[in-house]
């Protein structure tokens, strides 16, 4: 089976920007279910205001992890942003960028990542990770499970972990982002009926599927395409970049 280049593919699309400036450091989000940011203000070791950011979120209740973002970082040294945990309490969107931004607070110049996964042919999907245009990982799945290239061929999305821990901080933070982006890419072939009912869905992976706060949970039907080519992932973010 030969498949069209991955950019001309239906499919997933996921872009972060990164944005260091004196003193903070921005981090955005946008894909087909999702646009947010953080903010993270610090002294150069540690966080002093994280300012989290959603502009379209796939549930009523997600903007309430604005809230558990703040106390969750707010004080917290940059190098300790990783191991601080209490990811699932969070929406796991904004403490990815939270975590991201700690990484990259110091830098000297902006990051944009590209995520793209194709929608699946004959049960197979191709996925790709960007880091400024150039391409770090590319992947061919089966469902969750990696078929090329050979070197993770056999390798499940969940159990990568022994994998990433061999790689280079840059490689592993790429292949992160590559990982989680395959698996949110799997939404596009599940009916949304299957999707609008938070209390069915994993509880306690996030914010909104918490126990307490999933039955007030009502879906958004705001989801984009963006791999028709009308438009493209934080594109006014990018024209700001591009002056």
């Amino acid at each position: 089976m030969v498949m069209a280049a991955i950019d001309d593919q239906p499919g997933f699309r996921r872009r972060f920007i990164v944005t260091p400036e004196p003193g903070r450091v921005r981090t955005d989000l946008e894909d087909d279910y999702h646009c947010m940011s953080v903010t993270v203000h610090h002294d150069g070791t540690v966080a002093n205001l994280i300012e989290p950011a959603m502009t379209r979120v796939p549930w009523t209740t997600c903007p309430g992890a604005e809230v558990q973002l703040v106390q969750t970082f707010t004080g917290v040294a940059l190098a300790d942003f990783a191991a601080r945990g209490e990811k699932k309490a969070n929406c796991t969107h904004l403490h990815d960028l939270a975590v991201l931004a700690a990484a990259h607070a110091t830098d000297d110049a902006p990051i944009v990542f590209d995520v793209l996964a194709s929608d699946p042919v004959d049960g197979v999907r191709c996925a790709e990770v960007r880091r400024n245009g150039e391409t770090l990982f590319a992947w061919s799945l089966r469902g969750f499970t990696i078929l090329a290239p050979p070197e993770q061929a056999g390798m499940r999305l969940d159990d990568l972990q022994p994998w990433l821990e061999t790689l280079d901080p840059k490689l592993r933070e790429a292949a992160r982002l590559l990982r989680w982006g395959a698996r949110m890419a799997n939404g596009r072939i599940i009916p949304m009926a299957r999707q609008s009912d938070a209390t069915k869905m994993l509880a306690g992976r996030c914010y909104t599927f918490q126990p307490d706060i999933a039955p007030k949970a009502i879906r958004f039907d705001n989801i984009r395409e963006f791999s028709d080519g009308t438009a493209e992932p934080l594109a006014e973010r990018i024209a700001v970049l591009n002056k």
